[in-house]
């Protein structure tokens, strides 16, 4: 009986030790799903084009016929890295944070808070030195590991009071140096009128 025992021992042993030797965190892993990648290259724009500001990431994440649905007009790819040029320009610390991102198909939607100050010039944007907070909901179309189509909403009025109500003194100072100048500007012309009036009236009799 011990022999049996001994044999049938040594015929399981190297099994056993095989699968001893395997840590136990080894496991086959899960294919990666569409979604999951469609999720991966959305991510990629936020962090590495918006944040990072590496705008030749672009031309490997979206596709030539891209194109960006506004509400009155679309955008081509060009006018919408344009359009991320000079956001970037205008406020060097322009950071994005993806609180929410969720995939259906072929539809990647993300909810992004922004935050950024604008500390540089761009174009007709003097730098303000503006604080900007912002949240907004982008759906994109992602086909073949590139994106396809974008619709991109956020509330530009508040942008609009956020900057009106940092940059209330400085304006009231330009109305009210304004306000001067078009004070000085109607006195001298009533005076030059006045002028007028008695050069061109005839001498008395």
């Amino acid at each position: 009986m011990k022999c049996v025992f001994a044999v049938l021992f040594l015929a399981c042993a190297p099994a056993c030790v095989a699968r001893a030797a395997l840590p136990a965190s080894v496991s086959p892993k899960a294919p990666i799903s569409q979604q999951e990648k469609n999720k991966a290259v959305a991510r990629r724009v936020f962090e590495e084009i918006l944040n990072q500001g590496r705008f030749d990431a672009a031309s490997e994440l979206y596709a030539p016929d891209f194109v960006n649905h506004g509400l009155h007009r679309d955008s081509t790819l060009k006018q919408d890295q344009d359009a991320a040029h000079w956001e970037k320009q205008a406020m060097p610390d322009m950071h994005l944070t993806v609180d929410k991102m969720v995939a259906d198909g072929d539809m990647v939607t993300a909810l992004w808070d922004l935050q950024g100050t604008n500390s540089h010039s761009a174009g007709w944007l003097p730098a303000t030195g503006v604080r900007i907070e912002e949240r907004g909901i982008t759906i994109w179309r992602i086909a073949d590991g590139r994106i396809h189509d974008e619709w991109t909403v956020f509330d530009v009025s508040h942008i609009i009071r956020q900057a009106v109500s940092q940059l209330m003194w400085q304006l009231l100072a330009v109305l009210a140096v304004m306000a001067v100048l078009l004070w000085i500007a109607i006195r001298l012309l009533v005076r030059l009128y006045r002028r007028f009036l008695r050069r061109s009236s005839p001498a008395p009799a």
